[in-house]
This record gives C-alpha cells, structure tokens and sequence, in this order.
C-alpha cells in the first residue's frame, strides 16, 4: 500500500490520464518552484480504470489555471488549506492560449518575428480545435 502524506496548503491534481503527469509538471513549471510535488503515476481508478495524481504543496496562485484546462480540462483540481480540501475548481477551455504550444506553419509569421507571442485562439469548443491567431493553422496534437 502506497502512502502519501496529506499537505497542509496547496492543491491536488486527480483524474488526470495516466502518463500525463510528467508532461503537466513541466508545463506548469513545477520544477522551477521551490516546493514539495508528490507525483503518483497509474493509481487504480474506478472512474477511469488508471489515472495519475499531482500532489503540490504551495500557494494556489502558483497554479496557471488556462494550461491546465488547456492540458486536460477534465482535471479535477481540489484547493487544499490547512489540511482540508475548500474547494474545488472546474476548469474550461480557455479563450486564448499564450506560448503554450507553437504554430508549425513555415509560413506562419512567428516563423519569422522570433519575438512575437505564439497565441491560438479556441475555434470550436466542441472538437476542441485551437487555430492560431496570425495564421489560422489549426493546432493538431493534443499535449
């Protein structure tokens, strides 16, 4: 039997596909936080069959909410304070993404102007297509 500690302030990742901690811990910029991360990789789920959890112990505004929803909106994400659970919050698809991912078209003019955010745009939120702002190239791989 796995036991992870309970923490006192900051919040938990669950129902996350299984595999996919490792990518969300990097782009949530995890590693560059002086903090204390527990990262359980393909826990038994009934929901979901397996499943990872990101355990992350600080402040709450740490936490960019628009990469997650972008990563997986179907997150659940539980604010932890002094050792309870206080909330929880849903996520939704963001609007816009800012340098998140970047436009693959050669042609794209953030090929060219290195200094020029990488923003796409949500198109349709039902297929969860995001196209870029400049150029319209339709985003294919989900993170």
């Amino acid at each position: 039997m796995l036991n992870v500690g309970k923490i006192e302030e900051g919040f938990v990742l669950d129902h996350i596909k299984a595999g996919k901690s490792l990518a969300i811990y990097h782009h949530l910029q995890l590693d560059k936080l002086d903090c204390t991360v527990a990262i359980i990789k393909n826990a038994r789920s009934n929901k979901m069959g397996k499943k990872d959890i990101l355990k992350v112990e600080c402040d709450i505004d740490m936490l960019d909410l628009d990469v997650l929803a972008f990563i997986d909106h179907n997150i659940t994400v539980n604010v932890i304070k002094d050792g309870n659970i206080v909330s929880k919050k849903e996520l939704v698809l963001p609007k816009e993404i800012k340098n998140i991912i970047r436009c693959r078209n050669p042609r794209c003019i953030t090929s060219i102007e290195q200094e020029l955010p990488h923003i796409f745009v949500l198109a349709d939120e039902a297929k969860e297509i995001y196209r870029c702002k400049y150029c319209e190239e339709k985003y294919r791989e989900r993170l």
